[in-house]
């Protein structure tokens, strides 16, 4: 039976809220059941603040088709407000979840206006212009919290410039100290929380892609002139996009900042909105789901590969490396094309929905193959490692594998 195009995409939805689902309740398990090391239970809200991190730029790069590189700078937005409104709100809001959520409400307000106040020039370029100017926006937002001073005393909220010119009375309090950032926050940031917001997260990235707005984007997207001629308001929904990504990446800095005892600006430098990017691109420009497995593995990996010392950077780049080489060779291309040529020509069929998400099994094979190694020798540690090696490598063959087979039938559409 042949499967619509429109249950295909509602499948994979599914999908991936259930594989998001399940890696929580399995990690979980984990850290109650003492299974997993202090070192990765603390990776735990980074790692849900990065995933956010990652879906919200495929809005940008994968759907709206636009290069931003400052999208740490968002971060940056969410993370300051939002830890400074848990501040502030701490003596009238006691509970720690209210005020997380309040936070991470603050931290998508002001995101969401500085993005807004950014897409007006930015949006009305295009290519690298643009992404230079991202780039450029990114550090300027850095530099203004780098310079920013915010106290609160009995007076009310204190603000200056480059100088701490606050004048708080002696029982007031500096919450922003320039490029001190803000010290001794009460971390009330938790695992739940994260995965709260992940999921809201995809409901909001899933509802956006497949409504009308939705479809005009990545209209714009794929034939900019073809949508200004039939009256789509290019710059409106690429603004509808990049807001949104915005708001996200705000609300995963509150998250990311209330996990932390200290946050500097520092923090949020371009190699943040690099290491985002890297996720994207990895996962699959577009794949929502491989953003959420390729940033849960790469931001794992660094850690797990800890225990080879000086090396594991190194080793992290490699793998980078080499899954870069893997899906940009033309040689493996063409070797690819031919050993899973039937693969792709069964997966057309109502089984096309599994070549879509490849990215999932690719996890789950990972998962699979790392924890059969780490069982059999008696390591979690080696079975992470393994498990998300093989999950980057067969990430990249899916997304190369998604790509071969959209190309293969665009030209099919041409020649008919």
């Amino acid at each position: 039976m042949k499967i619509s195009k429109r249950n295909r995409t509602n499948l994979g939805n599914y999908l991936t809220y259930g594989f998001v689902v399940a890696a929580y309740v399995v990690l979980q398990l984990m850290a109650s059941g003492g299974k997993m090391s202090s070192s990765l239970k603390g990776m735990l809200v980074p790692l849900c603040a990065y995933v956010v991190m990652a879906i919200s730029l495929n809005l940008v790069v994968g759907v709206s088709g636009e290069l931003s590189l400052g999208h740490a700078g968002f971060m940056s937005v969410g993370s300051f407000t939002g830890v400074a409104a848990a501040i502030i709100l701490q003596d009238v809001i006691p509970s720690p979840g209210a005020r997380l959520a309040l936070a991470m409400l603050t931290g998508a307000v002001f995101a969401a206006f500085v993005g807004f106040l950014i897409g007006i020039p930015v949006l009305r370029l295009r290519g690298d212009y643009l992404a230079i100017v991202t780039l450029a926006f990114g550090e300027i937002i850095k530099s203004i919290f780098n310079n920013l001073y915010l106290g609160m005393d009995a007076n009310g909220l204190h603000i200056s410039m480059l100088e701490n010119k606050t004048n708080l009375l002696p029982d007031g309090k500096l919450i922003i100290g320039g490029p001190m950032g803000i010290g001794g926050i009460k971390k009330i940031s938790s695992f739940t929380g994260g995965f709260v917001l992940v999921m809201i997260c995809l409901f909001v990235i899933f509802n956006l892609v497949n409504s009308r707005s939705g479809r005009a984007i990545m209209a714009s997207r794929d034939n900019r002139i073809a949508a200004e001629s039939v009256g789509i308001n290019v710059t409106k929904y690429k603004m509808m996009a990049f807001v949104t990504a915005a708001v996200l990446a705000g609300m995963a800095g509150a998250l990311y900042g209330l996990n932390s005892s200290t946050v500097v600006p520092t923090q949020f430098t371009f190699n943040q909105s690099i290491n985002v990017l890297v996720f994207v691109v990895l996962g699959g420009l577009g794949n929502v789901l491989g953003s959420v497995i390729s940033a849960t593995l790469l931001t794992v990996l660094p850690e797990v590969l800890r225990a080879f010392s000086d090396y594991r950077m190194l080793a992290y780049a490699v793998v980078l490396i080499l899954v870069m080489i893997f899906t940009n060779n033309p040689t493996i291309r063409a070797f690819t094309n031919r050993l899973f040529g039937p693969v792709r020509k069964i997966a057309r069929k109502p089984g096309k929905l599994l070549a879509e998400n490849t990215n999932a099994l690719a996890g789950v094979l990972g998962a699979a193959i790392g924890g059969a190694v780490g069982g059999s020798m008696n390591s979690l540690l080696m079975g992470i490692v393994y498990g998300a090696a093989g999950g980057i490598v067969i990430i990249a063959l899916g997304s190369l594998l998604k790509g071969m087979s959209r190309k293969n039938e665009g030209e099919g559409q041409a020649h008919e």
